[in-house]
């Protein structure tokens, strides 16, 4: 949700394309307000005022630079749900620099279960994800893992539905009796084959993730 992508353009704003977000943060940028996004593409109300929020805290984060940031306004940004790399343009810094920074801080995530059973008794599953809202993790680390990265994202009929790739790499590690994790965002390559891994982490494939 970056507003430099595009220029603000009304006529871009009526029309639900793929690119519209870019002009809608743009346009959150230059003062447009809720009201008038809301009469322009009609996306609910409530929604507006989530992407608002964020380029609100964006804007925070263009007048501080990396000398300058405090542990708050970084651990803020994290917590909102900002990478290394959009605070590093933010602040204009490198994503390397930002991540030394948030390392320096002790702002590291937590690795926590996604409730697959809505609290009715505890989850088993071993779908995990990354966050810097919690306050501990939800498994130990015992260490003596693999991790498989898979592809990333897949539109349905780019090429295959799920990443058979990565699922013939977890099958051979399990042959050879290694544990294994999974990294991937693709959801029908974790949906469809979430037993194939001893934990799996539903997560972007970038260098903040996976490193």
């Amino acid at each position: 949700f970056d507003p430099n992508i595009k220029e603000v353009n009304e006529n871009e704003l009526r029309e639900p394309t793929d690119k519209r977000m870019f002009v809608l943060a743009a346009a959150l940028r230059n003062n447009y307000t809720v009201e008038k996004l809301y009469e322009l593409t009609k996306i609910d109300r409530w929604f507006l005022e989530k992407f608002k929020n964020i380029i609100s805290y964006y804007n925070i984060l263009e007048n501080v630079s990396h000398s300058s940031i405090s542990m708050d306004i970084l651990k803020k940004a994290k917590q909102i749900g900002f990478s290394d790399k959009q605070i590093a343009n933010a602040i204009k810094s490198t994503e390397l620099a930002v991540r030394k920074l948030r390392e320096e801080f002790k702002i590291t995530p937590c690795v926590k279960k996604i409730d697959t059973v809505a609290a009715e008794w505890p989850a088993s599953t071993n779908y995990l994800y990354l966050t810097y809202n919690g306050s501990k993790h939800d498994i130990e680390f015992p260490g003596g893992f693999i991790i498989v990265l898979g592809s990333g994202v897949y539109r349905i009929g780019s090429s295959v539905e799920f990443d058979w790739c990565a699922v013939g790499c977890l099958r051979e590690l399990r042959n050879q009796g290694k544990k294994t994790i999974m990294v991937n965002y693709n959801p029908e390559t974790v949906s469809t084959d979430y037993d194939m891994s001893d934990r799996l982490y539903f997560e972007e494939i970038s260098f903040e993730v996976v490193m």
